[in-house]
């Protein structure tokens, strides 16, 4: 699938030097997953990750898994987070093993989880609901910061754009509050022609008819790590768990909000791999 692995690194992705002004983006290693404003007061800190493909041919998926849920168990430990939000492809074309990486992998995790479908999870609401206890398009708010997660594919992988009567709802119903996050694993946009994506014009103008939707997180493309914009809506994408391709370093995002509505974003280089940005001919 060449267009999956079409390399989208704009020339700040490798520094991840992007602001959501007045908010600071930084990049951080395995050393320091703590939080870069322990000094603060935080309203809200939690980490995102995505696609883990547990169950692809040819990988070491337990051990990636084993790996993401000791990385946010220390995460965690050195500075409290209040979940965790796995942002799709949770499994490789196999469904039914969802309940296995829920419950040998997630349901480990020290904090509570929330995770939203990827194209290669072929999951609907019955079956998603039947894992996870909740549908694959849900929000919820939590110390005063909603969150509206909404799936983008379907049974067959098919790259959709999400439920814009459901978002509309969603963020109608948090209209008082000052910050929302959007997540959602395809991205609704075409930076460049060659990205995996899918053109929702539709959803980006629904998205940036909400002043307090701060940020859109995504998944779906392992190569990236940093920032693309829509307008002045940033969209924030993570690496991945696991795979066969993508970063050559496995890794995880940390958002922090403070009491005054200041976010923070930063990514992880949880697996500590010295290389980033690699490109192979």
């Amino acid at each position: 699938m060449p267009n999956r692995r079409f390399f989208l690194k704009n020339s700040l992705a490798a520094a991840v030097a992007a602001s959501i002004s007045p908010v600071l983006s930084s990049f951080a290693d395995e050393q320091h997953p703590v939080s870069a404003r322990s000094a603060e007061v935080l309203k809200l800190r939690f980490a995102i990750a995505s696609d883990g493909h547990y169950g692809q041919p040819g990988t070491d998926y337990k051990r990636h898994h084993d790996n993401i849920v000791k990385w946010l168990n220390e995460c965690h430990d050195k500075s409290p987070l209040n979940f965790v939000i796995i942002n799709g492809d949770l499994v490789h074309d196999r469904p039914d093993l969802l309940p296995e990486v829920k419950q040998n992998y997630y349901d480990k995790l020290k904090v509570p989880f929330y995770a939203i479908p990827g194209n290669h999870d072929h999951a609907d609401t019955r079956i998603w609901q039947s894992v996870f206890g909740y549908g694959d398009n849900f929000s919820f708010e939590k110390n005063g910061v909603g969150f509206v997660l909404a799936n983008t594919s379907d049974t067959k992988g098919t790259y959709l754009c999400p439920d814009n009567d459901f978002l509309k709802q969603e963020l109608d119903k948090f209209k008082s509050l000052k910050t929302v996050f959007v997540v959602l694993h395809i991205p609704p946009h075409f930076w460049v022609p060659e990205s995996p994506f899918v053109e929702c014009t539709d959803t980006i103008k629904l998205l940036h008819s909400y002043p307090n939707v701060k940020a859109v997180f995504h998944g779906h493309d392992h190569s990236l790590d940093s920032v693309f914009y829509t307008d002045k809506l940033p969209h924030f994408f993570d690496a991945h768990i696991g795979g066969n391709w993508g970063t050559a370093y496995k890794g995880y995002r940390i958002v922090e909000v403070d009491e005054n509505d200041k976010i923070q974003t930063y990514q992880v280089n949880a697996s500590g791999s010295p290389l980033l940005n690699e490109t192979k001919f």
